[in-house]
């Protein structure tokens, strides 16, 4: 039996979807779960991570586990990891941060306490060190809808965002296949691209023109600020505007786990044109 934490996210939700097509036992745990969400026959727990957990199974042999921007920012690493001490495996979905904002009280730290946590639980550990995800674009959705305009700061800055859906490929290998115990893996997507170009590729998708429109930073912070906790909002805007040069190289690991090569943000914006329609 396998658990899925996050299970109704951009990438849980995939991941349950996919472990269960495998024929895998799946839990799905997420703090709000309606029944359409998850394939049938799946087992669904309500629960807040940073809470004492219950419900959960007592034993599983894996673990996927997500740390969200509030359980990132207040849930004791410890007291999370805990309850899964006796999984077979925990597989971490953590932040590329951990080593290209050290500093950074989020992205950095936080992470970095996460994963400190999963390597000494006693169980065997994969972490997957994310990039920024494609799925970040569905904050457009609003706007473009409505008005055909995408807004966003550092409209020319390129990163290798990756789609969500081969994190979530990744992580169903790494949970239930053997060699990737103690293993770090770095998650990009194979190319950079700018806001600006995604926009482009998003208008392509749905056959209409979409006015990209340049944010200043301050403009960009106030509206981050609405759903994350600023500390999360000020590290996003540091690595979209000034990012490292590790922020902007393509990691061949997802690749390689994959035996293929990540998907495009234009396959992305393909697949998930409807909801910019």
């Amino acid at each position: 039996m396998i658990i899925v934490t996050g299970a109704t996210g951009n990438v849980g939700r995939t991941l349950v979807r996919s472990l269960t097509e495998q024929g895998h036992e799946v839990t799905a745990v997420s703090r709000r779960i309606a029944p359409p969400v998850v394939p049938h026959g799946v087992r669904t727990v309500i629960a807040d991570l940073a809470q004492p957990a219950t419900g959960l199974p007592a034993a599983a042999d894996a673990v996927f586990l997500l740390v969200g921007g509030d359980l990132m920012m207040a849930g004791d690493p410890a007291q999370v990891v805990a309850p899964f001490a006796d999984a077979g495996k925990i597989v971490l979905l953590s932040s590329q941060g951990v080593v290209t904002r050290a500093d950074s009280v989020s992205h950095g730290r936080a992470f970095a306490a996460f994963e400190q946590a999963v390597m000494e639980s006693g169980t065997e550990w994969t972490v997957l060190r994310s990039g920024g995800f494609a799925s970040n674009s569905y904050a457009w959705a609003p706007s473009i809808k409505a008005t055909r305009t995408a807004a966003a700061p550092f409209g020319e800055v390129g990163l290798p965002v990756i789609d969500p859906d081969d994190i979530a490929a990744v992580a169903a290998i790494t949970l239930t296949q053997p060699g990737h115990t103690k293993a770090i893996y770095e998650l990009t997507g194979p190319d950079l691209t700018t806001p600006r170009q995604r926009a482009a590729a998003i208008a392509d998708a749905i056959g209409e023109p979409v006015t990209f429109i340049d944010q200043t930073r301050e403009e960009a912070r106030a509206q981050m600020l609405t759903f994350m906790p600023a500390p999360v909002a000020d590290t996003t805007l540091d690595i979209l505007g000034t990012p490292t040069g590790r922020e902007q190289t393509v990691s061949p690991d997802a690749g390689r786990i994959l035996g293929r090569a990540p998907g495009t943000f234009t396959d992305w914006a393909q697949r998930n044109a409807a909801a910019f329609r």
